[in-house]
């Protein structure tokens, strides 16, 4: 078997660029034939994956994280037609993880194994538009507060996992609400929101389970609409979020679609798998079944 190795070497904290060696070792004593392509800078791996030559790989693997992963599946959607694309694989050294999970991979040795064992499956993949151009994502995008918190987390990186809780915080304390028009299928809401969250697997930020019921291959996209509440109210029911049950506040609406346009006053910047790019109006499409990925 003969892989192309997309290797992150930022990603978790610079954790890629110190396990790429175990990886390459785990992988060699497996018989796995690889071609290792090392990122360089921020979205050089769309470059990178955009320039294979697919042809002589069985599978491409994303060495890293959500993001990793991101631009691994936009890369390669931006050159090649789905049905021609090797399958994807994952070895998780990023911050979170979170769409491995849905896929059974938790550990590097996890995915060691799924490109072992050589098995795939067809999953669904979501399609955000921006102006006239399309980009994917395979875990999930957000806006409004779950992007204000990102964003402020970022600032404060060199903390690590506790970035996250200072942006938190932060965003609690300057908590502010957005009017959204969204339309799912043929259902319409316009209201006052704090944040959407378009899932196409369950977890996100590593464990947070953001979508219970959500399957990477149903055709449909989970969204968590979360309207206005108080400031005491969202802190008590942001940890709910590691069991799911977040779901059942009052103020949070948890639908199913195919297909989702959303407008927002003001605009607000999107969360594709843990990249923050983009910005509304969108139009978010769910391709059922569009590529495979290893387990």
């Amino acid at each position: 078997m003969k892989v192309a190795l997309i290797a992150n070497p930022y990603s978790g904290g610079k954790k890629g660029e110190k396990l790429l060696p175990v990886v390459k070792k785990k992988l060699s004593s497996n018989h796995i034939e690889y071609h290792t392509y090392i990122s360089l800078y921020h979205e050089h791996i769309l470059e990178i994956a955009s320039k294979l030559n697919i042809n002589q790989y069985d599978a491409i693997v994303a060495m890293g994280g959500d993001g990793t992963n991101f631009h691994v599946l936009n890369g390669l959607l931006s050159a090649f037609k789905p049905e021609i694309i090797p399958p994807i694989s994952i070895i998780p050294v990023g911050s979170g993880n979170s769409f491995a999970k849905d896929l059974n991979i938790h550990t590097i040795e996890d995915g060691i194994r799924a490109i072992v064992e050589n098995n795939s499956k067809w999953i669904d993949v979501c399609s955000f538009t921006q102006g006239k151009k399309k980009y994917y994502f395979v875990n999930l995008s957000g806006l409004g507060f779950v992007t204000d918190v990102a964003q402020t987390a970022q600032k404060f990186k060199f903390f690590k996992d506790f970035s996250y809780i200072i942006g938190v915080f932060y965003r609690t304390v300057t908590l502010n609400f957005h009017h959204m028009e969204l339309e799912l299928d043929e259902k319409k809401i316009s209201a006052e929101n704090c944040f959407v969250v378009f899932c196409n697997s369950c977890f996100t930020g590593g464990n947070m389970l953001m979508a219970p019921e959500a399957e990477i291959d149903d055709g449909l996209m989970d969204i968590i609409i979360a309207g206005k509440l108080s400031r005491t109210s969202l802190l008590a029911t942001l940890p709910k979020i590691y069991k799911g049950t977040h779901i059942h506040h009052p103020a949070v609406r948890y639908i199913k679609a195919k297909k989702a346009k959303i407008k927002t006053w003001p605009t607000k910047t999107l969360l594709p798998d843990g990249e923050i790019f983009g910005a509304t109006p969108t139009i978010v499409t769910v391709h059922h079944k569009m590529i495979r990925y290893l387990t």
